[in-house]
């Protein structure tokens, strides 16, 4: 599944991924391939992410971290929309 990732400052990610965990409103969850489409608040946490090939504009790698396979990026609240296998954060 494609995930994107946008701040108020420009887009952070758009890439392939395997999975992804985000911080929502009623507790933390994770979207897989092909997951059903939905739209929710997310709160202050971290959203993580797996995948083969994830790519990260240069510009931007400082603000994940990369540890045993797993991306994360600490948000300070934003929404989520999933749907036709493509997961779109709007990040604070």
């Amino acid at each position: 599944m494609i995930l994107e990732i946008v701040s108020p400052e420009a887009t952070l990610l758009h890439t392939e991924v395997s999975d992804v965990r985000v911080p929502g409103v009623n507790g933390d969850f994770q979207l897989l391939n092909n997951h059903a489409p939905i739209v929710s608040l997310l709160t202050e946490g971290t959203v993580s992410f797996k995948g083969d090939s994830v790519r990260i504009e240069p510009a931007f790698e400082s603000r994940f971290v990369h540890e045993k396979g797993t991306y994360t990026l600490p948000i300070n609240s934003g929404t989520i929309e999933v749907n036709a296998n493509k997961v779109i954060i709007l990040a604070d």
